[in-house]
């Protein structure tokens, strides 16, 4: 039995964190939904950057957008928009089968509206509109000026996968927005089973900074470490009453992903993030590669229980190595905020360069 499907056995699910027309047009990602247990996909602005500005297969889609006088940013999310609208139905079916839990596509709203509450919002609401799929997150950072957008958006009744979290108090932030959100709809007499939402857990980003400050038995062991801290947080939320009331109505946890699984030292082995998580009721969204090597893999060794406790001494010795745990996941997010407006700018300039050329 493949890896894949044995990790599908412990109750996570694996998510494709990657989207390109060519995966779409030459069937690879149906072929990996029937082979590889893929029941679901990820996208970021730096997947798009490098799916349309790396090849010739929009131009044929761009160049009558261009022809409407649409500017740069209206070009992308037409592109994004078409690409996600396609795989969102080839995941219908899971989407119907599971009732809800999986099947989910994302989209990303500008990740220039980071800091601009009011912004994200109307932005979310209009992608959601024109995206007209029920199985469509829209992708809102886990900010402090994201988590008041989140409570509203769940309240509207719209489905959000809060990204850029690094931390135990960034899920909780996360998690309170979400039942925040809940509690108003619920309030106002409104379904609860008609709103999802994922937290997206970042992992491999705290390796890479806190690597040239740990000594050599505690290097790599970072973002496993906090991702289990994690872990614990949500169960907890998820067995309170204050859930359990919620869930009553008929309302969805909002359940824990995991977000950068991939390793970057190539001296590791690719899934290590992935045997290290394998978690019951959460996700796992992975790039090609680490699909790939784990369904070439030949066991899931381990399973995380709730009850498991195991980080606390790895992030105690971590913090008197040298680490400043709280700081360091405020600037991940930060460098992560950046970093995802670094390659949109990329993007929108990059999608205006070909433009012109398509134009002429």
């Amino acid at each position: 039995m493949r890896a894949t499907a044995l990790l599908a056995m412990t109750g996570q699910s694996i998510w494709l964190d990657n989207i390109t027309r060519k995966l779409l047009d030459s069937g690879q990602l149906q072929t990996w939904i029937n082979s590889l247990s893929v029941v679901g996909l990820t996208s970021n602005p730096s997947i798009f950057e490098k799916a349309i500005t790396g090849s010739n297969d929009y131009d044929a889609q761009i160049r009558p957008l261009i022809a409407k006088g649409m500017k740069p940013e209206e070009i992308f999310f037409e592109c994004a928009i078409s690409d996600l609208r396609r795989a969102a139905d080839l995941f219908k079916p899971i989407f119907e089968r599971t009732g809800s839990v999986d099947g989910w596509v994302s989209l990303e709203v500008s990740p220039l509206l980071a800091n601009d509450t009011a912004a994200t919002i109307a932005q979310a609401k209009e992608l959601h509109a024109r995206a007209a799929r029920t199985n469509l997150f829209i992708k809102v950072p886990g900010t402090p000026e994201g988590i008041p957008a989140i409570e509203e958006l769940i309240a509207a009744g719209i489905s959000i996968n809060v990204t850029l979290l690094f931390s135990e108090s960034h899920f909780q932030a996360a998690s309170e927005a979400y039942l925040r959100g809940l509690e108003r709809r619920a309030a106002a007499g409104l379904p609860l089973g008609s709103v999802s939402s994922v937290a997206s857990l970042f992992v491999s980003r705290w390796d890479r900074k806190t690597a040239p400050k740990l000594p050599a038995a505690l290097k790599n062991t970072v973002g496993i470490a906090v991702s289990r801290a994690c872990y614990s947080a949500y169960c907890t939320v998820y067995c309170s009453d204050r859930w359990l009331a919620l869930e009553a109505k008929g309302a969805r946890p909002q359940r824990l992903l995991y977000a950068s699984t991939s390793t970057k030292d190539p001296a590791l082995s690719q899934t290590l993030y992935v045997e290290g998580l394998a978690s019951p009721r959460t996700v796992n969204t992975m790039p090609e590669e680490t699909l790939i090597a784990l369904s070439k893999a030949t066991a899931i060794n381990a399973v995380l229980a709730p009850s498991d406790s195991s980080w606390r001494a790895q992030l105690d010795a971590i913090s008197s190595a040298g680490v400043n745990l709280k700081t360091c996941a405020d600037e991940l997010q930060i460098e992560g905020r950046d970093s995802f407006n670094k390659s949109w700018i990329e993007l929108i300039a990059k999608i205006e360069t070909k433009s012109s050329v398509l134009a002429s």
